[in-house]
């Protein structure tokens, strides 16, 4: 790569950053944003995507190029920092199998696919009554990666799919992130009215009446300096690394090994490895350097701060850049299958979530199911800011048992997310809605069990 290459990346960058900086500013000003919880990057993506439209502002075709590839590279250090400083041993160890924690993992995973299914089912439906629209075959797909997997997963579908050879690829992550960004929107709009049903018919356990949200989790800043909390520890000393520097350096070093790894596999013809998108990859191999850092006693290297801060900045950046190069006028052509599907999609959510949270939790079920509900219709910190609307101080365990639950579904996804994409690089889309059915069955009766057993 030459000087001037890296000038452009370098002047691209700052593009997005500026879009950053003016959605924090949007988002501390204006009330809509406010009262729908939407991040910077969202916002700034948005005015980037009529900036590209538009051409209010010239930009460099080759810019919106880097924008639409972007995704697909950040998401490779995000999903590597995943298991780095994840501790297994001791207690900890036995509480992933505590049944609140498999319920919640198995009610979320279960909502999960139970929206591929929906995706999928959508594209059969429309591919019969119409087959005129010509959707691809790996069309639905997109709900899922957008509501459950949230803009973080949403934007690497592009880069999954370009690993398979679909040509494609680009329509689909700008349909995932159309997705994505509706169901963060949705999710926390209807939230908030779940919320204020909830307390009217007494459902909710702490919060007994109606009240104000802060100001500062509205305008996402506090000019408190003491409200503000830390970065996180500093495990080494400025003098040798920086605690920033070190992080990323193992996060980078797991990438470079992956894609090693990748390049020796693809040489194989094993299908089940070679379905498997880097970032995979990358997250098994963290997982090995996590259990030899622990083993060794190395574990306070590492600070889960530090590494949410990192991997937080990269989604930022990876999330506006998404926005900024979606494909608007491909993905306008599928606006009647794709406001069917996410439609359908909040509906069968909802479904699932409320009803089995009742079924299968005994206590604090209102709270487990709206943090449930955020995190599988927009991102984890949805649920989280739902759940401290009418849990202000985290007094119900929800937060803690969906947490850990959450963190459970990494784990999971190393024996499904081979077969699941073994089945979306080959098979039909009814192979991918039958192979979705299962993986919903088959999660929700883990939850139910694990109900079984508390009882």
């Amino acid at each position: 790569m030459t000087s001037a290459l890296f000038t452009e990346l370098l002047k691209s960058l700052s593009f997005l950053s500026f879009l950053l900086l003016l959605g924090m500013f949007l988002r501390a000003k204006v009330k809509l944003f406010q009262n729908l919880f939407l991040p910077a990057s969202v916002i700034g993506g948005f005015i980037g995507l009529i900036i590209v439209e538009t051409n209010i502002i010239p930009i460099p075709s080759d810019w919106v190029k880097t924008y639409s590839i972007l995704p697909g590279v950040f998401i490779i250090p995000i999903f590597a920092a995943i298991p780095l400083g994840m501790s297994f041993g001791g207690k900890k160890q036995g509480a992933f199998f505590m049944p609140n924690i498999l319920i919640s993992f198995g009610i979320f995973m279960g909502a999960s696919m139970a929206q591929s299914t929906v995706g999928y089912a959508t594209n059969i439906f429309f591919t019969h009554v119409n087959p005129n629209i010509e959707l691809y075959r790996t069309f639905g797909y997109e709900l899922s990666a957008g509501f459950a997997g949230g803009h973080g997963l949403a934007a690497a579908t592009g880069k999954l799919l370009e690993g398979f050879g679909m040509p494609y690829w680009n329509i689909s992550q700008g349909i995932a992130m159309t997705t994505a960004t509706v169901g963060l929107i949705g999710g926390m709009v209807f939230g908030i009215i779940f919320i204020n049903i909830a307390i009217r018919n007494k459902k909710t356990a702490v919060l007994k009446n109606a009240s104000e949200i802060p100001n500062d989790i509205k305008q996402g800043f506090s000019k408190d300096i003491e409200k503000q909390k830390s970065l996180g520890r500093e495990t080494f000393m400025s003098s040798s690394i920086e605690t920033i520097a070190f992080h990323l350096a193992i996060i980078f070093t797991v990438c470079g090994i992956a894609y090693f790894v990748i390049s020796l596999v693809n040489k194989t013809n094993i299908i089940g490895l070679k379905v498997l998108p880097i970032w995979t990859y990358s997250m098994i191999i963290m997982f090995i350097v996590n259990f030899i850092m622990q083993k060794m006693n190395l574990d306070w290297m590492i600070d889960s701060k530090v590494k949410a801060r990192i991997t937080g900045a990269m989604s930022d950046f990876a999330i506006v850049s998404a926005i900024t190069s979606l494909p608007l006028k491909a993905v306008l052509q599928y606006t009647l299958p794709l406001t069917v599907m996410m439609t359908l999609g909040f509906i069968v959510t909802y479904f699932i979530i409320f009803n089995f949270s009742k079924l299968c939790f005994k206590d604090y079920i209102f709270e487990r199911a709206i943090i449930s509900w955020g995190a599988a219709t927009g991102v984890l910190i949805t649920g989280i800011t739902l759940l401290r609307i009418c849990d202000s101080e985290y007094a119900t365990p929800a937060l803690k048992d969906f947490s850990l639950g959450f963190s459970l579904m990494s784990l999971s996804s190393l024996l499904i997310v081979p077969i699941l994409n073994s089945i979306l690089a080959t098979g039909s889309t009814m192979a991918n809605m039958i192979a979705a059915i299962v993986a919903t069955l088959i999660y929700l009766s883990i939850a139910f069990l694990a109900s079984l057993k508390k009882a």
